[in-house]
């Protein structure tokens, strides 16, 4: 089996490729928390080409990065960590291949109606897309093996409280235990393409193992856009919250420009990867 060096093991995304990649591939953990501690921020690259000489990976994959915070811990977190990656592996493992994600908000605005390939262009509107963004340039045009995974909105158990459905569902949480009959939330009239984590997961395992990814880039989402205010009223249905769900917030700022995306997924499919959690499922299980 393969050897697969894992950066966020822990995290939201990680914990559930450890599961993907269960009996198929030996999965090695490294992080901040992790028994192989290393912190992919702080830590030089020197040190990084230690860790890689030692573990020898087939693929090294990075669920970490942040999705809020200043421009520098962003650069930081998104940017930093996959040139250190790339440099590293470049200098000490060559034919390791590496996977680091990547997000829809790369792609900034997007005409309304049409999913995006990893050929439309890109126009970020906030930090955290202009960072993605870097971060999937570097691997475009590096030597090294490397993948970029365009993750659109990925939902699940543990979702941050900085994504809308996490916010919803901390906001609901929050209601139901002090008997309050209202939350608040930012505008909701917008259309996002939400997929389970757990087939972003099985996306990462796709990638990881294939014998040859022809694509530098690849989208990870359902191919469906939803109206957020729908999958927040099938939260609350889920919940049983059936109190005022306002929309008197104001938008955020990483995506509030946004007001329609969804993924073409051609080129994942091709690898032989399906998403297998419709948005009902993916609710429930974030409930």
């Amino acid at each position: 089996m393969k050897r697969v060096l894992l950066f966020g093991g822990t995290g939201f995304l990680g914990s559930k490729v450890v599961t993907a990649l269960d009996g198929r591939a030996t999965v090695i953990q490294a992080g901040r928390r992790s028994a192989l501690r290393h912190d992919l921020v702080n830590d030089d690259v020197t040190k990084l080409m230690t860790l890689l000489r030692e573990v020898k990976p087939d693929v090294v994959v990075n669920c970490t990065g942040l999705l809020s915070g200043s421009a520098a811990d962003l650069v930081s977190a998104n940017v930093l960590t996959t040139a250190y990656l790339l440099d590293a592996i470049g200098s000490a493992t060559a034919g390791t291949r590496l996977v680091v994600m990547g997000s829809a908000g790369e792609y900034g605005v997007v005409p309304v109606g049409k999913p995006v390939t990893e050929d439309s262009p890109t126009a970020p509107v906030a930090a955290y897309g202009v960072t993605k963004l870097a971060s999937t340039m570097m691997v475009a045009s590096s030597p090294v093996d490397a993948v970029s995974l365009r993750v659109f909105n990925p939902i699940g158990p543990g979702v941050g409280a900085d994504t809308v459905l996490g916010r919803a569902a901390a906001s609901i949480r929050t209601a139901l235990h002090h008997g309050e009959t209202k939350i608040l939330l930012g505008p909701l009239d917008s259309y996002r393409d939400f997929v389970d984590v757990r087939d972003v997961a099985s996306a990462i395992a796709t990638v990881a193992l294939a014998d040859a990814v022809p694509h530098r880039v690849l989208n990870v989402g359902s191919g469906h856009p939803v109206l957020i205010r729908d999958a927040v009223k099938l939260l609350a249905e889920v919940a049983g919250f059936t109190g005022e769900i306002s929309e008197a917030d104001p938008p955020v700022s990483r995506s509030g420009a946004v007001t329609w995306i969804a993924a073409d997924t051609t080129r994942l499919t091709a690898l032989g990867w399906r998403p297998q959690h419709d948005l009902a499922t993916a609710i429930r299980t974030l409930w």
